[in-house]
């Protein structure tokens, strides 16, 4: 919730270069696109968009064995001898969103979240030659002529984050392209990318095993309407029946189903213990609950809304068309609650429906406004220092106003020393099947998430008809 000013700070985990693959691992001074491509004009310029990129999807994610394990599988990818000079540098984001992408110049990009919901070498081998497929065809080039390189280069990045707070916002809400290719440009990629990994040595069958993965997690994710899709792989990388059945006909052509190396017990060793969802300094989403362990405060909204814990603000989504958003700013200390809200930020404000209230022992004030057919309630609290603010949104002529923005104003509290202890995030964790255990056991086991069966299949790429036996590795969510 970067709107409360909590930042995290992570190591460096860039990797790249086209040595060997003992080479490819860890260190305070890896061998990057940086240091061998200085002169690169267009490197250059993509590395000063290198930071910007980093804040928007929260840091670099560390983690030795992690990095070791992509490491490994770049390596193996950059011994491509059609590109023996390419270089690259590939930055694991610390973000829940599944993303991956590439900047002129040999930047690689992938999330976290991406790599969550891979499930072996092949298919992380699948998306990052795909990558790097973009980067060698200078895709990225293409559209503009060879003389507003820098322009293009630039404009990957500028148009979409820009350098002021509003920027931000409108990227939040679906303003993010990075990848933004044409069609017959990412169908290229897919058969430059099956074509590398197949001469790697992995299954060249992955790229259509996690395009599916990507269809089942889309498919998930399309009953929450409040989802921000605009930092996500599939809001840049088209997907439908007919490109997994592409990436099949291709790899095909290298092999059958089983011939090539998944090398999944290394993938899954190196994804255990992996973050999913939110970070504690961003709060973590509990079903209907809102959780800061940082901040130490807490909300719920009513039955049937759906909580997004975007980089702007935490909002809901409800029946009726009713809204919910949190953040929170800083004041002075001294300054009267009332007159903060009169402050001219309230568009539509009534000034005479301002009063003040206290909420579970906390100072606050609450308010109406009415603005281009929509009516609000307007609820700023002061906890810990900091103020909070609570807006329900309705339309103008609903009736649940009042209902809502009050089962929401009441339900905030400050959590207590041991509730901030509790609250631990979600991991990936990678289990062995038992005797006996079913797919709704292990499903069972896994917390903090919603539709546990479905997630569980979802994350382990299983079909709807699909078994788990005795002896088989799969991952599950839980905090422990």
């Amino acid at each position: 919730m970067s709107t409360v000013a909590l930042t995290l700070v992570l190591a460096s985990c860039q990797l790249g270069g086209n040595e060997g693959l003992d080479a490819l691992r860890p260190s305070n001074n890896p061998v990057t696109v940086d240091s061998v491509t200085r002169n690169d004009r267009i490197a250059a310029i993509a590395r000063e968009q290198h930071p910007r990129i980093l804040a928007t999807y929260g840091g670099e994610y560390s983690d030795a064995k992690l990095e070791r394990m992509v490491a490994r599988v770049v390596g193996s990818l950059t011994l491509d001898p059609d590109n023996p000079n390419q270089t690259y540098q590939i930055t694991i984001l610390n973000s829940p969103n599944i993303n991956a992408f590439a900047l002129p110049g040999g930047y690689l990009y992938v999330t976290r979240g991406l790599l969550a919901l891979a499930n072996d070498s092949a298919e992380l081998a699948a998306v990052i030659a795909h990558e790097m497929a973009h980067v060698t065809a200078n895709h990225g080039i293409q559209r503009q002529q060879r003389q507003a390189e820098e322009v293009l280069a630039s404009q990957v990045v500028n148009d979409v984050l820009g350098s002021d707070p509003a920027a931000r916002v409108a990227l939040v809400r679906g303003k993010l392209r990075l990848a933004q290719f044409s069609r017959n440009q990412e169908l290229e990629a897919d058969a430059v990318g099956i074509r590398a990994i197949a001469r790697a040595g992995y299954d060249p069958f992955a790229a259509a095993r996690f395009q599916q993965s990507m269809a089942a997690h889309s498919a998930l994710r399309s009953t929450n309407s409040t989802v921000d899709e605009s930092l996500d792989f599939l809001a840049s990388h088209p997907n439908a029946p007919q490109r997994i059945e592409l990436a099949l006909r291709h790899a095909r052509q290298f092999g059958t189903p089983g011939s090539g190396n998944r090398d999944r017990d290394t993938f899954l060793a190196g994804i255990d213990g992996l973050l999913y969802g939110d970070t504690p300094q961003e709060g973590f989403v509990r079903g209907r609950t809102f959780m800061h362990p940082k901040l130490g405060v807490s909300f719920t909204v009513p039955e049937g809304f759906v909580i997004d814990n975007s980089a702007a603000a935490v909002t809901a989504a409800g029946p009726g068309e009713i809204a919910v958003r949190f953040d929170g700013v800083t004041i002075n200390p001294r300054a009267s609650l009332s007159e903060y809200v009169r402050g001219g930020w309230v568009a539509g404000l009534e000034p005479g429906s301002i009063r003040p209230i206290t909420i579970n022992g906390n100072e606050a004030v609450q308010a109406r406004a009415r603005a281009e057919g929509w009516q609000f309630d307007v609820t700023v609290i002061r906890a810990g220092g900091q103020v909070y603010r609570l807006l329900t949104a309705a339309p103008a002529a609903s009736t649940a106003l009042e209902s809502v923005a009050s089962q929401v104003r009441s339900s905030f509290q400050t959590l207590t020393d041991a509730e901030k202890t509790s609250l631990k995030p979600l991991r990936v964790r990678v289990v062995t099947v038992s005797a006996g255990e079913s797919m709704a056991n292990l499903a069972s086991r896994m917390v903090g998430v919603d539709r546990k069966l479905e997630t569980f299949r979802m994350l382990n790429g299983l079909a709807a008809g699909a078994t788990v036996s005795a002896g088989q590795r799969v991952k599950i969510i839980t905090d422990r």
